[in-house]
């Protein structure tokens, strides 16, 4: 029987890249988002993705969509973004709560909905879509540097509970990525300011980047486990040593 995966936030950037791999590797792709003409487009590309229109906010979406599965055997919980660059002092809390639910709540609904499932399947593995912003905090980043700590955290305590189970539980932490949409959002639709993240950087991550990355932690043998990868650019050092050149 063939595998099925379960990719969230799929109608673009990592996630849409990643449903693409994922399909090109074998498995059924159930493809989740709120953007549903955008995953028809995609399901029409690639026939062995079935697009579902999910909002991981939504309780009520999750358990829809986990009531239409038959199984489970991987589960990319990629959903998420961030928004704004206010400092702490004047952060907006609605900012952090939406940066919450979608990063960090969504992601405790899909799985609470999917580990029996991904249990079930004998070789389940959960993939956690984090970022370097989980693993060391930069001005600006307040609420997006939690939320992605918060995911962390939730991969990490995921591991030692499901210790002895049949699921492995990866954590992906890119970089610098170029993706459709992610800069502009944090903007607040301000293209101009968007494209200055990644003005004179020679090589941003590019979502495929990205999904190669999930693809090769997923397909290695069922004993071993990649408990998280770190995966930047060449011109990123770190979060605040970035490499440009002008003009």
């Amino acid at each position: 029987m063939r595998r099925t995966a379960v990719v969230t936030g799929a109608s673009s950037g990592i996630g849409e890249a990643t449903a693409r791999r994922l399909a090109a590797e074998g498995y059924d792709v159930v493809a989740g988002a709120r953007r549903r003409d955008r995953l028809d487009k995609l399901a029409s590309e690639v026939p062995s993705i079935r697009p579902v229109t999910l909002d991981v906010t939504s309780q009520e979406s999750v358990d829809a969509l986990a009531g239409s599965l038959e199984r489970c055997d991987l589960l990319v919980n990629n959903a998420g973004g961030a928004l704004g660059l206010e400092s702490v002092a004047d952060g907006r809390p609605d900012d952090w709560q939406r940066m919450y639910d979608t990063n960090v709540l969504g992601s405790l609904r899909m799985t609470r909905a999917l580990v029996p499932r991904l249990i079930e399947s004998g070789d389940g593995v959960l993939v956690m879509l984090t970022s370097t912003a989980g693993l060391v905090a930069y001005e600006g980043g307040g609420g997006y540097v939690a939320a992605k700590q918060a995911q962390r955290s939730m991969a990490e305590t995921l591991r030692l509970e499901l210790v002895g189970q049949p699921v492995r539980v990866v954590e992906i932490a890119p970089g610098m990525v170029r993706s459709e949409g992610f800069a502009v959002n944090r903007f607040r639709g301000d293209e101009a300011a968007a494209a200055r993240v990644y003005e004179g950087v020679p090589g941003p991550l590019s979502p495929d980047d990205v999904a190669d990355a999930i693809a090769w932690c997923v397909t290695r043998p069922a004993h071993v486990n990649i408990d998280r990868m770190v995966i930047r650019p060449r011109a990123q050092a770190a979060q605040h040593r970035v490499h440009r050149v002008s003009g």
